[in-house]
């Protein structure tokens, strides 16, 4: 059993919230957040314009 002090040691506000290693779901988010930001990393790089080189070769 638990008492209501060590409840409260896990009360999280802001970022915190949603990102710490306490809960399912919040691992979840962790999870979520990284795939999402290597798509996006990936997708600018294939999106990106290419550029053609300042001299061209003859």
């Amino acid at each position: 059993m638990t008492s209501p002090e060590s409840d409260a040691q896990f009360q999280f506000t802001g970022i915190k919230e949603y990102f710490n290693s306490y809960t399912l779901t919040v691992r979840m988010n962790c999870v979520l957040a990284t795939y999402g930001s290597t798509a996006l990393i990936i997708l600018y790089f294939k999106l990106r314009s290419k550029k053609t080189p300042a001299v061209k070769a003859t």
